[in-house]
């Protein structure tokens, strides 16, 4: 990553954190962007901009350099300021992770509009406006890679989210078509599909209660074997890291023909 320019949405705290200290540390100068606000519809706290100066203040640290600013993604004027801010001061961009998403719960009968829109404002539009805000610097700087965290969700269905379902099979579908429009200028476009990740995301209470739902206030001990039930490997959730090495290469040149993958990082959770 010597020499490269990342940029990460959702990069205030969990995978987009992760991700931006890793490839500091193999070298990179990162742009990071978040929200640092709350959205009505999702049942946990989001980030904060504290948490966005930590993630900054943990890239310094490995003596690389980082842009960091707030915007929604969703805001496609916001977000495009931002990532030309970051380049500006940066000289180029090599690689975009549109990291940034939420999660609510609902299946079609339940949902309310304000649920919809918001999941797929952030988690399909945003990604959207990602690509939009950063394809140009990309190929300015001769090629690049482009990843997006979608979810097992995006291959395959569930109940009790049908939004967040029909926002991650969306992601896959725009990378697709992203996958052709852009390998003529040498960018690979790929995607990540994790099963549940040791973040904020999941551990909280409205979490735990779809798994245990005969409990009060069950912990995240009690919902464990919930987890663990969408997997077929013998683990509840894996860790921000393993998603942060399935990124590492893919970004790297050891992929560097690799591209229109769709890669399950879900401990066997796409066999169920």
């Amino acid at each position: 990553m010597e020499g490269k320019v990342a940029l990460v949405t959702g990069a205030a705290r969990g995978q987009g954190r992760s991700h931006a200290v890793r490839l500091a540390q193999e070298g990179a100068d990162i742009i990071a962007i978040d929200i640092c606000d709350q959205i009505d519809s999702v049942p946990y706290g989001l980030s904060s901009e504290a948490d966005l100066a930590q993630t900054a203040k943990l890239v310094e640290a490995e003596d690389r350099r980082i842009v960091h600013a707030v915007a929604d993604t969703r805001d496609a004027g916001a977000l495009a300021a931002a990532v030309d801010r970051g380049v500006s001061e940066l000289g180029r961009l090599d690689i975009v992770l549109a990291n940034a998403g939420i999660v609510s719960y609902g299946g079609v009968r339940d949902l309310t509009a304000e649920q919809w829109n918001d999941m797929i404002g952030t988690n399909l539009t945003g990604v959207f406006n990602t690509a939009r805000a950063t394809v140009e610097h990309l190929i300015a700087s001769g090629g690049g890679s482009f990843i997006a965290t979608s979810s097992v969700y995006g291959l395959k269905g569930n109940g009790g989210v049908a939004h967040y379902t029909a926002a991650k099979h969306g992601v896959t579908g725009l990378l697709r078509a992203m996958t052709h429009e852009l390998a003529p200028f040498n960018i690979r476009v790929n995607s990540i599909h994790p099963t549940t990740v040791n973040t904020d995301m999941i551990q909280h209470d409205a979490q735990y209660r779809l798994f245990r739902p005969d409990l009060d206030n069950p912990t995240a001990e009690d919902a464990k074997a919930g987890f663990a039930s969408l997997n077929i490997m013998p683990i509840p959730w894996v860790e921000t890291t393993d998603i942060t090495n399935a990124v590492l290469f893919l970004a790297s040149d050891k992929a560097r023909y690799i591209t229109g993958v769709a890669l399950p990082v879900d401990a066997g959770s796409m066999q169920i």
